[in-house]
């Protein structure tokens, strides 16, 4: 199978104005050959965007060969204890045993940043630093996040611990594996 993705679509003309270059169009091919069998989660948000930019009239879209739109297979997990999380980093999706856990982008990144640096304590200004990408923010807005982490993953599964006077860090009894490869 190949997909070729072609954009943009045509710019209008612009006027000659003297500080503002005229915009030249430009053409982007892309070309994903794809091996036989189920897709992989990446590859199917990839395919999913480039539909969406096409559908949008950004682009246009060419696929030659590509299969019927429909359900797309994922890899199966291996089996896990139900209160076992797994963190696929490639497609950015959490679950907890067949359950797949709807976190926001900073509540996966929260936990993906703590699942990595297990038994390390952390201050909420230097969650804020690493995870959100900056200081300035109210330093309560981490406990926020952390008090959701814990609703949506439940109570019975502990996951972040609470290191009070200094900040949070991930659980000892958490049962957490990150697979890089999904």
């Amino acid at each position: 199978m190949s997909v070729v993705a072609i954009s943009p679509r045509p710019h209008p003309p612009v006027r000659a104005v003297r500080s503002a270059p005229a915009r030249a169009s430009s053409t982007l091919t892309l070309t994903v050959d794809l091996a036989p069998g189920p897709l992989t989660p990446g590859l199917v948000r990839l395919l999913d965007l480039i539909g969406e930019l096409a559908e949008s009239g950004e682009g246009r879209l060419r696929a030659d060969d590509l299969a019927p739109a429909g359900p797309r297979a994922v890899p199966d997990l291996p089996a896990a204890a139900p209160d076992e999380v797994h963190i696929l980093a490639g497609s950015r999706v959490v679950r907890q045993g067949d359950r797949e856990i709807p976190l926001t982008r900073i509540e996966y990144d929260l936990l993906l940043f703590l699942a990595e640096r297990p038994r390390r304590v952390f201050t909420r200004l230097q969650l804020l630093a690493n995870v959100w990408g900056y200081e300035h923010a109210v330093a309560r807005t981490v406990d926020v996040h952390v008090r959701r982490l814990r609703a949506k993953v439940g109570v019975d599964t502990p996951v972040v611990t609470t290191v009070y006077g200094v900040g949070y860090r991930l659980a000892d009894e958490a049962r957490i594996a990150v697979d890089r490869t999904r």
